[in-house]
């Protein structure tokens, strides 16, 4: 590809594993601002360190906050499991950055979009997310030998 510097599908995937990592930190700390910026906290032991009581629910901010990163949790771990059988087998080594990034692009577009509730935009960064990882599937049907 042009443009692209040639590495290995597990330097892509080494490289975008790590920015999806940090993406998911920077929801947790999404969530801990507002928390800490609100003095608002669920949690009794948290008030209390604070001199507060605690909250009867998460602050709305939080909550959003708090559901995209369940989003990634059900999403990124599948995806890095089925990327690495994918660079395992030695699938399509041309591919690797284009549905690597294209995930990693996809998931960090779906948290931005979850955070300030912009529709139809986050569904449609979470289908982007959806398709490739069907394409690393398919990828890995095409490159495992029939039984």
């Amino acid at each position: 590809m042009t443009g692209i510097p040639d590495h290995p599908p597990l330097y892509w995937l080494a490289l975008f594993a790590v920015v999806l990592f940090g993406k998911m930190v920077v929801l947790s700390l999404v969530q801990g601002y507002h928390r800490f910026s609100k003095k608002t906290y669920k949690n009794p032991e948290d008030a209390r360190s604070l001199g507060r009581d605690p909250a009867a629910e998460e602050l709305p901010q939080v909550q959003r906050a708090a559901r995209a990163w369940l989003n990634d949790l059900e999403n990124i771990p599948v995806f890095l499991i089925l990327a690495l059988i994918y660079v395992q087998l030695g699938s399509a080594p041309q591919l690797a950055f284009g549905l690597f990034g294209g995930f990693t692009l996809a998931r960090v577009l779906h948290s931005f979009f979850y955070l300030f509730g912009l529709q139809p935009w986050r569904t449609l960064a979470y289908v982007g997310g959806l398709v490739a990882t069907i394409w690393v599937c398919i990828e890995i049907l095409l490159t495992i030998p029939p039984l």
